[in-house]
């Protein structure tokens, strides 16, 4: 029984590894867009914010089996967990980083 479990996460850790690399990847995806429309007359509605933020999610799949988390266990919910915990991030820091007028 005890080595069924030797060398994967506990469940606690699971959930806490997989939500700080997605907020952390929300974060840097946010100061990503900003760096990549810096030049643009409307940051806001320019697609390369959108891409960055598709960019960061996508990456942290390899990251996450890299670390040692069993994606190919993940169903729907735990992509989408993934995917809106970025997204969320993201958008919150990103807004913050435009109302300031923040450039990199």
């Amino acid at each position: 029984m005890a080595t069924d479990t030797a060398g994967r996460f506990s469940p606690h850790m699971r959930g806490l590894t997989v939500t700080a690399l997605a907020s952390i990847m929300g974060v840097a995806a946010a100061i990503g867009s900003s760096v990549v429309t810096a030049g643009a007359a409307t940051p806001a509605t320019d697609p390369l914010g959108t891409y960055v933020l598709a960019g960061a999610i996508l990456v942290q799949f390899p990251v996450l089996k890299v670390v040692g988390i069993d994606v190919e266990e993940f169903g729907a919910k735990d992509y989408l967990y993934v995917a809106f915990m970025t997204f969320s991030l993201w958008f919150v820091c990103w807004g913050i980083l435009l109302s300031t007028g923040t450039t990199f």
